[in-house]
């Protein structure tokens, strides 16, 4: 291998599989759960496999760019990032716009929605910005209302941000310490949480 950014790991691309196929049957038995009013969920802990391709999405992200920054400037690497990213962003607010017109243009709980609050949550899902209250159009309080799972590439842009203002730079040591520094912290917030 000449260029190793460009070496494949095909046991990731299973694991991403299996990751993705346990998001979908999260999602797929909870809808089966909400329209029949039971609340048993028979995948309970599919959600998790998010965080799995948060971690994967770093270590690709690592592998593919680390030894690209002596000749990429941060433009490059955020307008890389783009491309890659919100054409999914863009997808799934035309989709979600799409189901929200089918449906009726109602909020789960039977109210109408102005025209108005729609155009400015389809725009406001474009660009990927949070959605408001007042532009809450479902009527249960996610982040963003037109498709509820672009909270992921939300973090999937703040965490590639993060990667090129910082994380590149870090020495091995020192990406070591935060990374210890932050399971501990995630172990101590998991606890705690579990204690409330």
């Amino acid at each position: 291998m000449n260029n190793p950014t460009k070496y494949r790991y095909d046991i990731l691309d299973a694991l991403r599989g299996v990751a993705a196929l346990s998001v979908l049957c999260f999602h797929l038995f909870e809808g089966i759960a909400f329209a029949a009013k039971d609340p048993t969920q028979h995948m309970f802990h599919g959600f998790l496999a998010v965080d799995f391709f948060f971690i994967l999405s770093g270590f690709v992200m690592g592998h593919a760019y680390d030894n690209q920054w002596k000749e990429m400037s941060i433009k490059d690497f955020v307008l890389r990032r783009i491309v890659r990213l919100h054409p999914m962003v863009i997808m799934g607010a035309v989709l979600g716009l799409a189901a929200f017109i089918l449906q009726g243009c109602t909020r789960w709980d039977g109210s109408e929605v102005t025209p108005s609050t729609i155009l400015i949550g389809f725009i406001l899902a474009l660009f990927l910005i949070p959605s408001p209250s007042s532009t809450d159009l479902r009527g249960n309080t996610e982040m963003f209302s037109l498709n509820g799972p672009h909270w992921s590439l939300f973090f999937e842009y703040i965490g590639s941000w993060c990667y090129a203002l910082l994380l590149h730079r870090l020495s091995d040591k020192k990406l070591t310490f935060w990374v210890i520094s932050a399971a501990i912290l995630l172990t101590a917030n998991s606890i705690w949480m579990n204690e409330v």
